[in-house]
């Protein structure tokens, strides 16, 4: 039986959007890695086990000292926030990381600063990382001082500390000082994803072009494994600006990052952003979260901009 995929989330505007299981030639595949309960028709796609259980007539009590078990694997309820049921272990998958072997498709939202926008001083950006069902899969929060993100602007050095639903943190992005304009070849920028914490899986790395944004993710062996292009002019109106993530050659796609238009007083009064981010389901999860870095990366160097108050325009300005 074909597992069951749900729609995607309201705002996700390229509902038709199918980049396909294409991974790129030698690299491992991992499988969804389904899981099948003994007695339950249909699992879903999600990996975590279901206990098949009869169904209890409404006021049912039973005899003293019975107690009906409880369903497994639920949603995690959290001050309000409903995080995604937490997977079985995946063979040679780093600790944390297992939610991203059930899911194609990644929403990121950037949390509205009140202070920053009453002060106009930059503050810390803080993301919600959540699947097609709304459901938080990460918190993500940067780490830097008050003087690198007022002074350095969107080009600041950052560290950025991915946690699950436990508190424990699986992913780490690291982000040095770099230039990011095509005036200057020799030191482009470039963000290392760490998973676990201390552990490099991926690099994102900036390619010189006069005109269009472009960056290679790399493995842990410095090897390239996709390529990502932009537009020449990332800034737009009433509509999406779209990231195609594509094979070394770049012959074929293989993902998308999508920087989503939320709306014009959203967009004129915050710098807070919403992106959507699709791969194949048979991704290695290491790629994923290099993907998952490379639109963080994406976001500092072209979307924020309260610090100076102006949006980049491209790679050209």
């Amino acid at each position: 039986m074909q597992a069951h995929k749900p729609p995607p989330a309201p705002g996700f505007s390229n509902a038709s959007y199918a980049p396909g299981n294409q991974v790129p030639c030698g690299y491992p595949q991992l499988a969804p890695g389904t899981y099948q309960a003994p007695g339950v028709a249909d699992a879903g796609s999600y990996g975590f086990q279901v206990q098949a259980m009869s169904p209890v007539p409404p006021g049912f009590t039973g005899p003293p000292g019975f107690a009906v078990p409880p369903i497994q694997n639920q949603p995690v309820m959290q001050e309000g926030t409903v995080w995604m049921p937490v997977p079985p272990p995946f063979p040679n998958c780093p600790p944390g990381l297992e939610y991203l072997t059930q899911i194609d498709q990644i929403l990121i939202h950037q949390q509205i600063e009140l202070l920053e926008i009453l002060t106009g001083f930059e503050t810390k950006n803080k993301y919600e990382i959540k699947n097609t069902l709304g459901q938080r899969v990460y918190f993500a929060a940067e780490d830097t001082d008050c003087c690198t993100r007022n002074c350095c602007g969107p080009s600041r050095p950052f560290t950025i500390h991915i946690t699950d639903n436990l508190g424990h943190e699986v992913i780490t992005l690291e982000r040095p000082l770099r230039c990011s304009s095509c005036c200057f070849p020799c030191c482009l920028q470039e963000l290392e994803v760490q998973a676990p914490p201390g552990t490099p899986v991926g690099y994102v790395v900036q390619n010189w072009h006069a005109c269009l944004p472009k960056f290679t993710i790399q493995d842990e062996k410095r090897m390239d494994i996709l390529k990502i292009s932009g537009p020449c002019v990332v800034c737009s109106c009433c509509e999406d600006v779209n990231f195609e993530v594509k094979s070394v050659d770049e012959s074929c796609a293989v993902g998308r990052i999508s920087k989503q238009w939320t709306g014009l007083l959203k967009e004129a009064v915050t710098d807070a952003d919403n992106f959507g981010i699709t791969f194949p389901m048979d991704l290695d999860v290491k790629m994923k979260a290099v993907m998952i870095g490379a639109c963080f990366l994406i976001d500092f160097m072209f979307f924020d901009h309260a610090g100076d108050k102006r949006q980049r325009a491209g790679v050209w300005q």
